[in-house]
């Protein structure tokens, strides 16, 4: 995944970064029980998000641990049973097909970094498709799908994105009951569709310079960095059926940070990512300064 869905932590309520923190712990701790400690290296945002949309609507209880990464830092973990455990094994299938991928199409560092990445995650892998076959199955043919249209270079913005947003819909298909399972696979569908065409504008640079495959420089040109309108547009129209996909269904306790993850977490990254301080904030800096705030108050 790509760490473009987040929330603006300066813009939550003290309830709802608390909900927030308390999930991304807890999918961290999900991790590391089913998996051991290397398999909390594949946490992101993203997958958090997953997590919050598999969660019951009701807060289940939390549990005060020592964070692994800081022992002396006491966290309140979530523990939402099944739906994290859902997350955390659809996480490693997730990381696994990225490095998989990255292997096959990456440049000569992405691939070294890549295979070395597999190494620890191998056995995660195997024990996370043998308790998810379906996803996983889902995941490796949307992904040959996508390389076959790379291959051909298809010039077109909604196959690639369509089956990529695929995969991401996919993650939904064993919740239940059936209609919230339907509502949280449209908002991941759509928010799929809005990452990979979020992700592909802010790989313009590097795809150009490299000779990859980028939908957007096949179908507009370089010049869609400049004038990126349209692009932006579709962008909108993806969140916007995200948000009604969001309204159909009450999400209970975690309601006003889905929402806010998707009225103003999203919109928030993308005005990042085409004003170019996305990429900014993200790369690693020799000096060590801090990295330039979020729009919305979010620092590095």
């Amino acid at each position: 995944m790509f760490g473009y869905v987040r929330a603006v932590p300066a813009a939550l309520s003290p309830e709802d970064r608390q909900r927030y923190e308390g999930l991304y712990c807890g999918l961290c701790r999900a991790l590391g029980q089913r998996y051991g400690w290397t398999a909390r290296m594949t946490l992101n945002y993203d997958f958090v998000f997953l997590a919050l949309l598999l969660a019951p609507p009701e807060e289940e209880g939390t549990v005060c641990i020592r964070c692994p990464a800081k022992p002396w830092v006491k966290k309140t973990c979530w523990q939402a049973g099944e739906a994290l455990a859902l997350a955390a094994d659809e996480s490693i299938i997730l990381t696994w097909w990225k490095l998989r991928d990255e292997i096959r199409d990456g440049g000569l560092f992405r691939r070294l970094v890549s295979r070395l990445a597999c190494l620890p995650l191998r056995r995660h892998y195997r024990r996370a498709s043998a308790f998810r076959p379906a996803f996983d199955a889902l995941v490796q043919g949307c992904l040959e799908e996508l390389h076959e249209m790379e291959t051909q270079r298809l010039p077109s913005l909604d196959r690639p994105a369509d089956t990529f947003a695929r995969i991401l819909q996919g993650a939904a298909a064993e919740l239940e009951p059936a209609a919230r399972g339907s509502a949280a696979g449209q908002i991941l569908y759509h928010v799929g569709r809005w990452i990979y065409l979020t992700d592909a504008f802010d790989d313009l640079e590097e795809d150009q310079a490299r000779g990859n495959y980028n939908p957007l420089l096949l179908r507009y040109g370089p010049q869609v960095q400049k004038e990126p309108e349209a692009l932006r547009e579709t962008l909108h129209v993806s969140l916007g059926l995200a948000d009604t996909a969001y309204a159909l269904l009450d999400w209970g306790a975690w309601e006003s940070l889905l929402g806010h993850i998707l009225r103003t977490g999203l919109p928030v990254v993308e005005e990042a990512v085409f004003s170019g301080t996305w990429k900014q904030r993200n790369k690693t800096r020799k000096d060590n300064t801090p990295p330039p705030a979020l729009p919305g108050g979010e620092g590095g």
